[in-house]
């Protein structure tokens, strides 16, 4: 077996998203289903977490909030905006899709592996602390970063947002927070409205926010641009002792709600880089999380390529050449103006 594992559990798929939603349960089996025909399965493990629990998720949401979801899901359900649903099963699989998260930071910590996978929904680089949105309940990747932080120690954590929408709830809470290094790239415009360029931190925190509003149809290169030019320096010069993946897939050239230009192949060079970064950093420590992604057999090849990755396994890949950007010259320009606000040119 490999040194990377897959949280998953089939309570992820109750959370109910209501007929023609892109969040949809169908996104979990179908990925499944690809991993099993890749072969991925019979090399890496696939384990069921624990739910985190109230206190846990504490850790960055309000009582208030946590309160919310529970009695709307313990009544049937209901809607925390236009987008973000709430069935009977909601609040149990949010627990036990943070509580992934802290399964692998725990994992990592003891060395039973050194990077994870966490199939799981519903998503949270939304959520912000007093409310969800955006699909998201709980932020499942802000708790897991808080966790390594408060409850085990650890000093710093890197967290990279490769979601075609900005992760507004993450940026949020550790906007002013030293010990949390957030990178995004993601299409701008676009929901939520937020993560330009000049964000990049307040007081203690300035500087360690990195936005990438990459225009629509930008593509591979310039994704890897960004990470060979600002996102990998900057990750040695932090020198995390983690390091964290919001892996979400709608900047696939196939996706539905968005218009970037990556490919299945895409998503193994950026896990590449972010494991070889891993590696020289903090021993190779490094968790995936799922969030967005809605064209569900483009998502599916992409994570077999994501986990094929992380375990260091070849898996071949069926889609095309990668699609030349759109706008190169401003992809160029947003990530020439990063390296310049984060002294990195």
């Amino acid at each position: 077996m490999s040194d990377a594992v897959i949280f998953f559990d089939p309570l992820f798929e109750e959370h109910k998203t209501g007929h023609g939603h892109p969040e949809s349960p169908e996104r979990l089996p179908a990925a499944m289903k690809a991993l099993e025909e890749s072969g991925l399965l019979k090399q890496v493990e696939v384990r069921s977490p624990r739910d985190a629990t109230v206190p846990e998720i504490k850790l960055i949401h309000s009582s208030k909030y946590i309160e919310q979801v529970q009695k709307m899901s313990e009544a049937g359900g209901g809607h925390l905006d236009m987008d973000t649903t709430v069935s009977g099963e909601t609040y149990r699989a949010a627990l036990r899709a943070a509580g992934a998260l802290l399964d692998s930071v725990d994992g990592c910590l003891e060395g039973s592996f050194s990077g994870s996978f966490c199939l799981v929904r519903p998503p949270g680089h939304h959520a912000l602390p007093t409310r969800g949105m955006g699909f998201c309940i709980f932020n499942n990747v802000a708790i897991a970063a808080r966790y390594a932080l408060h409850t085990k120690g650890l000093s710093r954590v890197m967290i990279v947002d490769w979601d075609a929408h900005h992760g507004n709830g993450t940026q949020d809470v550790f906007y002013e927070d030293p010990s949390i290094l957030y990178v995004s790239l993601h299409q701008y415009p676009h929901y939520p409205g937020t993560g330009w360029v000049d964000e990049i931190g307040h007081g203690q925190g300035k500087g360690l926010t990195i936005n990438f509003p990459f225009p629509a149809g930008t593509g591979q290169e310039h994704y890897l641009d960004a990470f060979q030019r600002v996102i990998l320096p900057a990750g040695r010069k932090f020198s995390p002792d983690f390091v964290m993946v919001s892996a979400g897939y709608d900047s696939h050239d196939g996706d539905l709600l968005c218009s970037m230009r990556l490919n299945d192949l895409s998503y193994r060079k950026m896990i590449t880089c972010l494991t070889d970064l891993a590696g020289e950093t903090c021993e190779g420590r490094l968790i995936a999380t799922l969030e967005g992604g809605y064209n569900i057999n483009a998502q599916a090849r992409s994570i077999v390529q994501t986990v094929a990755g992380l375990a260091g396994i070849d898996s071949p890949a069926y889609d095309g050449a990668p699609e030349p950007s759109a706008y190169a010259q401003k992809a160029t320009e947003v990530t020439n103006e990063a390296a310049r606000l984060h002294g990195l040119n």
